[in-house]
């Protein structure tokens, strides 16, 4: 399996960078294979409960290709990790199938809290260089993120976000008018202020409770 998984990587170089000329160049030649075929491994050892191994081949591939990929990060088959220097990719993010990374991208986390934390990218998705993908959500196939993107929400399929924070600008290949993206966004804020009230409003009657059973 992880010889599948390989193969279809170097295939997936020679399909889509038009860089690249034979099979044996891209194997022996391509950093981003490199990471993929270093953390093929290690990813099998830290499913298997050897931590230690795991994070060693983790590091040593971080040094060789600049790459730093968890190897608790769960990767697709046809992935391509395009030029590749500063890449991060962590423990509990998931990429899908055929998928392309450019150089300086970040599937990060946020907060400290054990558990999932870190994005799941569907199939086809491609990510600009620079781009920052943070937080615990999921990407839809055949999503693209434009270069230095900063993606902080959920998108569905077949949009294209950009920009800090991203947004979706395209969906289907139609561009989305400029209105409609600010009403979403601000039905959003909505949504999440609505949340905070409850919230709030919960802990006054609790206290509200409290305070009357004192009585």
């Amino acid at each position: 399996m992880i010889l599948k998984d390989i193969w279809l990587d170097v295939k997936a170089v020679q399909a889509r960078d038009p860089a690249a000329r034979n099979a044996l160049e891209v194997l022996l030649l391509y950093q981003g294979v490199h990471a993929l075929i270093w953390h093929r491994f290690a990813h099998w050892f830290y499913r298997h409960k050897m931590f230690f191994i795991a994070r060693l081949l983790s590091q040593l591939s971080r040094f060789f290709t600049l790459i730093e990929i968890h190897p608790g990060a769960q990767l697709g088959h046809g992935i391509l990790i395009d030029h590749g220097c500063g890449v991060v990719i962590g423990e509990t993010a998931v990429v899908g199938d055929n998928c392309t990374i450019y150089q300086g991208v970040t599937l990060g986390g946020v907060g400290l809290n054990k558990g999932k934390r870190h994005p799941t990218l569907g199939n086809n998705v491609t990510v600009g260089c620079g781009a920052k993908i943070l937080g615990a959500f999921e990407v839809g196939d055949n999503c693209s993120i434009a270069a230095n993107a900063v993606l902080l929400k959920p998108l569905e399929d077949n949009v294209t976000a950009v920009g800090i924070p991203a947004r979706p600008v395209k969906k289907d290949g139609v561009k989305i008018p400029r209105n409609q993206v600010v009403r979403s966004e601000e039905i959003e804020g909505l949504q999440e202020r609505i949340l905070r009230l409850e919230k709030e409003l919960d802990q006054l009657r609790s206290v509200n409770a409290k305070e009357a059973e004192r009585s």
